[in-house]
Formats: structure tokens, sequence, C-alpha cells
């Protein structure tokens, strides 16, 4: 189990070495690319929110805050 937690290290310490390397020489491309990431991160938040604070259990059965389930 160590070597697969190694390789993973490797793997995301060479990921961000290239993701450093690579948007230093595209800065401007990549900083026009941003409000369109930005408008895209809107609905994806939406679709994979998962909207797990919400608890539907109350308002379909009746229950308020006063019921000790």
């Amino acid at each position: 189990m160590k070597w697969e937690r190694k390789w993973t290290l490797l793997v995301a310490s060479l990921g961000v070495i290239v993701a450093f390397f690579v948007l230093r020489e595209h800065w401007a491309h990549a900083l026009g690319l941003a409000t369109y990431l930005l408008l895209l991160a809107c609905p994806l938040m939406h679709l994979f929110h998962g909207h797990g604070g919400h608890r539907h259990d109350q308002h379909e059965h009746g229950a308020g805050k006063d019921d000790p389930r």
C-alpha cells in the first residue's frame, strides 16, 4: 500500500509542476478562458451539488420543528 501512495504523490507532484509551466507560458490564454469557466461552473454546481443539506422528509410528512422524531 505504501508504493501506491508514493506513486500517487509522484503523479500529483508532476501534474502540479506541468500545470505551473503550462500556465506560466500561456497565462493570457488561460485568463481569457476564466470567464467561460466561471459560467460553466454555475450549471455544473447545480447539477452535481447533491443537495445533502436539505431535509425533505420533514416537508413530505408534514412534520414541524416541534416533532420529536
